[in-house]
């Protein structure tokens, strides 16, 4: 008979696939992917591609013009040229089932349907190119690097002067808008004596969410993990069963960013002429590729993708007085070396060692990521992997002047350190000075606390079980330093017309007397909130920095990286110690405690509630499907329970973690995985948003395999150049 791939999905609707081999795998989790996710695939193949605008109209123009400018759809077909031929054949069968899948049900996905009926034609849905996946790859992380904060701090330079950098951007006060937490525990540790990694990753709650639960099987293999829809395999945090592996992002400098001086010449009347950068060696042509952006229901507009020695002009032209033209190029790894890490692919499926891992990801590119791995042979390793310029310190603090500077070689990565009992990673800034690579790092609230937490079981007992509380912790980070703000007590009992008023001493009291947990229950966490954004409000609207609420010129996909507001809110409380502000401080406190005061009693999570953020929440007259899900949320941003909002400008939950995951060496099916919604993107479906509750209860389900009973009938995929087995 002929045997095909088969799919069976557990309880959670989330799918396992079997296929002989790695080709006829990737085509079933392809195939798999586009009938689960098929709206969200195709909207991420258009953003790569720089086409998102003729599917959704003006919403997405914003996004194509980054796009276009940073070529990151060339970059994808460069990195598929280069890739080996077994690469190569695993991408193409994966885009096979990709194809077969959109044909068959992913092309009919309500999105489509509702916007179809929108502007009042059909949006024609082409099949996928053959190196879709590769820029689906890059679109997740274009803008996760560190060159958008580069550009903040360049405006922060530009508005207020250099000597605010580092108050805005460069200390470990300063949190960075991403982040996640990781742990692994050695067999000495545990109750099985054998190694468990577990996790979050932090990113914005995208709906359907960024992650896929997947289970990957083949004569050669059988992985779990948690993968990217439309990129085959498993990347970020996966179990082989002989070993397993999860990262965080290392806050590296892994983008270097050049302020470019453009000049126009040879331009007459009606035509563009050419466009020089000026560099090291004098004015140099750049490349310039001018392309047409199709806008549904709205005129095409032309967008010009400027290209010099260094990199991709990823911002607006800003005119100098002289003429010439300020703009800011992007040296991206993934460009320079037409290389965007998919060779770590199949090598990561194959793992049987913490060590095979380790290998695995040295392929890995962008961004750098540090890995924790263990294996069944109870060894764990701690690793940094990735690609970044080898910059100084201060190199890293503003953009490059690109008259003067030039590319520099990457950093060689150290090898892999081996964990005798515990490694704990949380975005902080490292002990090892080897693998500090970046300029501001979260503070070490998180990792501080995750390891108290681990550190107070007692020896050989933990348990995948015991993991919910670390992940649910919502103890505010960095508390002491918000207290340490409030009047002292001399302050508070001292007569004279600077004592603070009756109902700031009442805020002062309840602040001092909670116990410091953003539940979402709480009001005492309310009313700490409510302190903490009347003093976002009292320093913002402060005259020396009013210069910081101005345009910044780089274009508005850049907006979210600029707000003055959401700056000022992050680099609190530490902002209050720079010299401008410190005899501002005492004042600016007792504002933010009468606003405080000012506010009704409440919960924190009457308000604090997640924001889920589907592409229909920009497109006028759609039906939000994230509408019914602002679910109340306990924690807060640097609480290990990370849910993110914005202080002073939003108390909605924008970010936070996307899954969580623990891999248990002794016993796979012990193992624990979760994510914010469910596996399907169809708002209709039962598993569209079925993993929520256990999701609030930071209590994410085991890992096993469906039962017998839920197996699926077999899928038929499509494998190009690959015939059926025959038994």
């Amino acid at each position: 008979m002929i045997r095909r791939p088969v799919l069976a999905r557990d309880d959670r609707g989330i799918p396992h696939v079997r296929g002989r081999d790695v080709f006829e795998l990737a085509a079933a989790q392809g195939e798999v992917t586009a009938h689960d996710r098929g709206w969200q695939v195709e909207v991420d193949r258009r953003r790569a591609e720089g086409t998102l605008a003729a599917l959704i109209g003006a919403a997405g123009l914003e996004w194509d013009v980054f796009a276009r400018r940073a070529r990151l759809d060339d970059t994808a077909r460069r990195a598929f040229a280069a890739l080996g031929d077994e690469d190569r054949d695993f991408v193409l069968a994966y885009v096979g089932g990709v194809r077969r899948g959109m044909r068959e049900v992913g092309g009919q996905a309500m999105e489509f349907g509702e916007l179809d009926d929108l502007f009042g034609d059909p949006a024609p849905l082409d099949d996928w190119p053959d190196h879709a996946p590769l820029g689906i790859l890059h679109v997740a992380h274009a803008l996760f690097s560190s060159f958008p904060n580069l550009l903040w701090a360049e405006h922060v330079a530009r508005t207020l002067g250099e000597a605010w950098v580092d108050v805005l951007t460069g200390g470990d006060d300063v949190e960075p808008a991403s982040g996640s937490n990781a742990w692994a525990l050695h067999g000495s540790r545990t109750a099985s004596g054998l190694p468990i990694l577990a996790g979050d990753p932090h990113r914005i709650f995208e709906l359907p969410g960024v992650y896929q639960q997947v289970g990957l099987a083949c004569d050669e293999f059988d992985v779990i993990g948690l993968a990217f829809p439309g990129v085959p395999g498993v990347a970020h945090f996966g179990h082989t069963g002989h070993a397993a592996w999860g990262i965080t992002n290392a806050v590296a400098h892994s983008v270097d960013v050049f302020r470019e001086r453009l000049r126009r010449v040879g331009a007459a009347a009606g035509a563009r002429g050419r466009i020089e950068a000026l560099g090291p060696e004098g004015w140099r042509e750049t490349s310039v590729e001018v392309s047409t952006i199709e806008v549904r229901g709205g005129e095409p507009i032309e967008v010009e993708a400027i290209e010099t020695e260094r990199g991709t002009v990823v911002t607006d032209l800003v005119r100098r007085p002289d003429g010439d033209f300020d703009a800011w190029s992007v040296r991206m790894p993934a460009r320079a070396g037409s290389d965007l890490g998919f060779a770590a692919l199949l090598p990561l499926l194959r793992a049987r060692t913490a060590d095979d891992v380790v290998a695995a990801l040295g392929r890995w590119v962008d961004p750098v990521n540090r890995v924790l791995a263990a294996d069944r042979d109870g060894e764990v390793r701690s690793a940094t992997v990735g690609r970044a310029p080898d910059r100084s310190r201060s190199e890293r603090r503003l953009p490059l002047d690109a008259a003067r500077a030039r590319p520099v070689a990457d950093r060689r990565m150290p090898p892999a350190a081996a964990v005798r009992t515990l490694a704990v990673d949380a975005n902080e800034r490292p002990d090892r000075e080897e693998i500090d690579l970046g300029l501001a790092y979260a503070p070490p609230h998180r990792a501080r606390r995750i390891r108290a937490l681990l550190d107070e079981a007692p020896p050989a007992s933990l348990t995948t079980d015991d993991l919910a509380p670390i992940w649910g912790d919502a103890l505010v980070g960095g508390l002491e330093g918000w207290l340490a703000l409030l009047p002292a007590d001399a302050d508070l009992a001292g007569p004279g017309p600077d004592r603070p008023a009756p109902e700031a001493l009442r805020v002062c009291d309840e602040l001092l007397a909670w116990d410091g947990v953003m539940r979402a229950e709480s009001s005492a966490a309310a009313r700490f909130a409510a302190f903490r954004e009347g003093l976002v409000a009292a320093v913002a609207a402060l005259p020396e920095l009013a210069p910081l609420h101005g345009p910044h010129g780089f274009g508005a996909i850049y907006d979210p990286w600029m707000g003055a507001r959401g700056r000022i809110a992050a680099a609190l409380p530490g902002l209050l110690d720079a010299p401008a502000l410190l005899p501002l401080r005492d004042g600016l406190v007792l504002a933010a405690l009468r606003a405080a005061a000012a506010e009704p009693d409440e919960a924190w999570g009457d308000e604090h509630r997640m924001l889920p953020l589907h592409v229909f929440v920009d497109i006028p007259g759609t039906a939000d499907p994230g509408r019914g899900l602002g679910v109340a949320l306990s924690g807060d941003g640097e609480s290990v329970r990370c849910t993110g909002s914005t202080p002073g400008v939003t108390r909605r939950s924008w970010r936070g973690s996307v899954a969580r995951w623990a891999w248990d060496l002794g016993e796979r099916d012990r193992s624990r995985w979760g994510v914010p919604f469910g596996a399907s993107g169809d708002p209709a479906s039962p598993h569209f948003a079925d993993q929520l509750d256990d999701w609030v209860a930071a209590d994410p389900p085991r890992a096993s395999p469906p039962a017998a009973e839920v197996r699926g009938a077999p899928s038929a995929v499509e494998v190009p150049g690959a015939p059926p087995a025959v038994e």
